[in-house]
């Protein structure tokens, strides 16, 4: 028996999607992992076979950097990470504008490579992440059945009136006036469009005879599995939703650090710091965040990823401050964790019981900090405008949460422990 894993040439797509297959591994059947060059070493280290697949034109092994990448998609990031720093509106209508090129990438040769490797593996199973709209175009006109996995807040599926991009919720502390909302929903529209027309263009390509969709971004696979936390989750959509299920927490083994271990050996508490991959640019942010720990004299783990850690201000000799730390391994101790709200980062957190303060900057971050701030799971704050005094406010409040605060975190933890994600998608997949 064989899963093949389709994934983007990302390794914060790729880690969960990899910890999902360990159960068919643990089974041991075969795994093949279809993706592209910069992440083989993660495949090679999770035990899997890899097959070549290009998905898009940018790539990350692990930390990225605008220089990096092929000249257009180093561009496009610069670009994104300028809007970040303008506000959440513009930094939303910047990847909007720029969503034909990030997820319908070759659309055509991707599906025709993608079902190549299908006819050659010849796969009892299929997990696909559900941004990798290049490969799903290719399987859904072929009739391929596969799990469509969602890394990211549910809404990165849209149902009902939701439009792809444009945030059902925001946080408190982010309220961006009524009129760039409705600037911005319309735009979110006409990409859609756009989108759903670049889908069926590829889909005649494919098979003339297949049928169109209206809305391609509402577009899944036979069942979705939600790499997200049930309790995080908003009832009112669920009647609205496909056959699926909530994963959890998708908690992978790391391999033994002696560094981290022996930091760990020290069982004073401490802060996780991490805006993973991409938003590590933001070194402004990380430095007031990094003053409002020592302004409270707090123990912290601090993953810099792109930025400098110079820019951080004077280190304290108890901190463990590198580019890229093993995050599971931390938050399995952290007494609390500073993110952006990337999905890894919160449902690590959530399996961990350990709470969040979110400086959410783009996508679906902004919907995933109104949740876990509604939930009472953390504390949501505007990255461009909190001070760090307001920071350290936030971290207090963490710190201290009162005993249901503290139950609540706790309880999600011990379900995630009890059903491990890759076990739920197994069982899934098996009916």
């Amino acid at each position: 028996m064989t899963l093949l894993v389709i994934s983007p040439d990302y390794a914060s797509h790729l880690l969960p999607l990899a910890t999902l297959a360990t159960a068919w591994q643990a089974r041991g059947e075969r795994v093949v992992v279809a993706t592209g060059p910069a992440t083989a070493d993660i495949v090679a280290a999770f035990g899997f076979e890899r097959v070549d697949l290009r998905l898009g034109r940018g790539a990350n092994a692990g930390v990225i950097r605008a220089d990096e990448q092929p000249r257009d998609e180093g561009e496009s990031l610069r670009g994104f990470f300028d809007a970040t720093r303008e506000s959440a509106v513009a930094t939303l209508r910047y990847q909007a504008a720029e969503r034909l090129t990030d997820l319908m990438w070759q659309p055509a040769e991707a599906s025709r490579a993608v079902l190549a490797i299908v006819g050659d593996l010849e796969p009892s199973a299929i997990l696909v992440d559900h941004l990798a709209f290049s490969a799903r175009v290719g399987l859904q006109t072929a009739g391929v059945p596969y799990a469509d996995v969602v890394l990211g807040h549910p809404t990165a599926l849209p149902v009902g009136s939701e439009v792809y991009g444009f945030p059902p919720a925001w946080p408190a502390a982010i309220r961006p006036d009524a009129a760039a909302l409705a600037d911005l929903r319309a735009l979110c529209l006409r990409v859609s469009e756009r989108f759903t027309d670049e889908w069926n263009r590829t889909v005649r390509e494919l098979d003339p005879d297949a049928a169109p969709t209206d809305d391609a971004f509402a577009e899944h696979g036979p069942l979705v599995l939600y790499n997200y936390p049930a309790e995080l989750a908003d009832p009112a959509r669920e009647s609205l939703l496909p056959p699926h299920r909530y994963l959890g927490s998708t908690l992978r083994a790391e391999p033994a650090d002696a560094q981290v271990d022996a930091w760990l050996d020290d069982d004073a508490p401490f802060v996780y710091v991490s805006f993973g991959s991409f938003l590590s640019v933001r070194g402004d942010v990380l430095r007031r965040v990094a003053e409002a720990l020592r302004s409270r004299g707090l123990r912290a783990a601090i993953a810099t990823g792109s930025t400098d850690p110079a820019e951080l201000g004077e280190l304290p000799a108890s901190w463990l401050v590198r580019d890229y730390l093993p995050q599971v391994r931390l938050l399995g101790r952290a007494a609390a964790s500073v993110t952006h709200g990337g999905n890894n980062s919160v449902t690590e957190a959530v399996g961990s019981g350990v709470p969040l303060l979110v400086l959410p900057f783009s996508t679906d971050q902004f919907a995933g900090a109104a949740a876990i701030e509604s939930r009472g799971f953390g504390i949501a704050l505007d990255p461009n405008s909190v001070d760090v005094d307001a920071l350290a406010a936030g971290l207090e409040a963490l710190l201290h949460r009162d005993t249901r605060a503290r139950a609540r975190t706790d309880a999600a933890a011990s379900a995630a422990r009890r059903r491990p994600g890759p076990e739920i998608a197994f069982e899934a997949l098996r009916g």
